[in-house]
């Protein structure tokens, strides 16, 4: 075991307070967290005095397209709501998607406007719709601009519009120019945003409707229920029609049911060329205008090509509205078709068709260009050698065609009938190498017989028929002069 040497007392004395200084050191409490140092409360208190010099130099920020507290007349209802459609014009669907794009092109509505509180409110002052709208009484073109100008608010606003370039503000807060103006902001001016209504692409007399006690909500819908008025308060062309086709002619009165009535004619309807007359302008700026499904089924939409021919078929007037009828031969012209229009055998159908309805099949097919060319191109011929065919063979058998007795189905009789059927193939030297007097033809004679009785009173009033069978001199000729 090692012996330690003995500490002296004044080293005791100095181990015993370096323990107690150490353990003094080590129980003594933290400061506070929130405590802030003198250095930290001086860079504290110089940022935010930096801060608030910042904020005094910026700008104010730029206030809203309309101040807060304004919420009204700002949409058709409230918070944007979907119009009922008790309120919209008449001729309007449920859900609607609003009047044609085309006849009324898109508008830039930059007014805060609330009809309902000027018309109906009864708080507000109960204005008529002319009361504001002064021009619509006596407004007989769609290029009349009715849109109140601001001199019409100036009775009311205290606002002073005399002089566009110097408008002068009213004193309290419906007469400042933010009140009814969007996106105004101080320091404008007299600068406000664009309003912007292009006309219509229609024919509209207001001043006709007005005197036949056409109330505005018939072609407007109830806007005295609503806010801002938009183009979907613009008329519905399913509304025009409860007057315009009316069946009862009596509540139709004088509404005219005639495309042109409502719609722009073309230049060629104005200037009276081309065949033009009652066809309708379908191409502006705005798009173009097409007819609606409900307007008798014919939407031009992807399945129109095939449904077409019903419509047409049942009213071809009603396409002649926008179409000539070379818009239709450029694919009905019997040289350039769709493949679709006869059915797929109809080439060994056709005959009966052709014998039914000729002038059906001449609408498209030139019977001399197009018919007599391919029944020679095929071999089957106009009457025919005696060793052709029957399967080449036009007419009915000779027995029947050209033998006597005459009987149904004899060429004679289908002559009679129908001449210009005969002459889609033939020229009168065929007839007369049959029917000529001797000399010229077989002799066989075309006139029935009581012609000889009357052949005086026909020479005198045309001879050169006669000559066409007949030789000057001929003896039966003679008996007519």
């Amino acid at each position: 075991m090692i012996a330690r040497a003995p500490r002296s007392p004044l080293a005791l004395l100095l181990l015993a307070i370096l323990t107690a200084a150490a353990l003094a050191f080590a129980q003594a409490p933290e400061p506070p967290k929130s405590a802030a140092t003198p250095t930290a409360s001086a860079s504290a208190s110089a940022s935010a005095s930096a801060s608030a010099s910042a904020s005094a130099s910026a700008k104010p920020p730029a206030p809203p397209s309309a101040p807060a507290h304004y919420t009204s007349g700002l949409a058709p209802l409230p918070n944007d709501q979907r119009i009922p459609a008790a309120l919209l014009p008449p001729g309007s669907f449920d859900p609607d998607t609003g009047p044609s794009t085309t006849v009324f092109p898109a508008q830039q509505t930059t007014l805060r406007f609330n009809h309902r509180w000027h018309v109906s409110d009864p708080n507000g002052p109960k204005l008529k719709c002319t009361g504001c709208h002064k021009a619509v009484p006596t407004s007989q073109s769609v290029r009349d601009n009715l849109i109140p100008s601001g001199e019409v608010c100036d009775t009311c606003h205290m606002t002073d519009h005399s002089n566009a370039d110097k408008v002068t503000a009213g004193d309290d807060e419906p007469g400042q120019c933010v009140f009814c103006h969007n996106e105004y902001k101080p320091g404008d001016g007299n600068l406000v945003a664009r309003f912007e209504t292009p006309r219509a692409n229609m024919v509209f007399n207001h001043a006709k409707h007005l005197a036949r006690n056409i109330g505005c909500p018939q072609c407007h819908g109830d806007v005295a229920q609503l806010e801002l008025a938009t183009r979907d308060q613009l008329p519905r062309m399913r509304g025009c029609f409860n007057c315009h086709q009316n069946t009862n002619s009596s509540a139709r009165g004088m509404a005219k049911s005639d495309c042109l009535t409502c719609h722009i004619a073309t230049e060629a309807t104005q200037t009276g060329s081309f065949g033009g007359a009652g066809r309708i302008r379908t191409v502006f700026a705005s798009g173009e205008m097409l007819p609606p499904r409900w307007l008798r089924d014919s939407a031009h939409g992807p399945d129109w090509i095939e449904r077409h021919k019903t419509v047409a078929g049942n009213d071809s007037q009603f396409c002649a509205n926008c179409h000539k009828e070379d818009f239709c031969t450029d694919c009905h012209d019997g040289r350039v078709r769709p493949r679709s229009i006869h059915p797929s055998d109809y080439i060994s159908m056709h005959p009966i068709d052709a014998r039914q309805e000729s002038t059906k099949c001449g609408s498209c097919h030139r019977e001399q260009s197009f018919c007599l060319q391919c029944h020679q191109r095929l071999g089957i011929t106009m009457t025919g050698p005696t060793d052709v065919r029957e399967s080449g063979r036009f007419h009915p058998p000779k027995e029947i065609w050209s033998d006597p007795p005459r009987k149904p189905g004899h060429h004679s009789f289908e002559a009679e009938r129908n001449l210009n059927a005969c002459v889609s193939c033939h020229v009168e030297r065929d007839c007369v190498v049959c029917h000529g007097a001797a000399g010229i033809g077989g002799g066989f004679n075309p006139h029935r017989a009581s012609f000889m009785a009357g052949c005086s009173t026909q020479f005198r009033r045309n001879p050169r028929p006669c000559f066409v069978c007949h030789e000057p001199m001929d003896r039966d000729l003679v008996q007519c002069r």
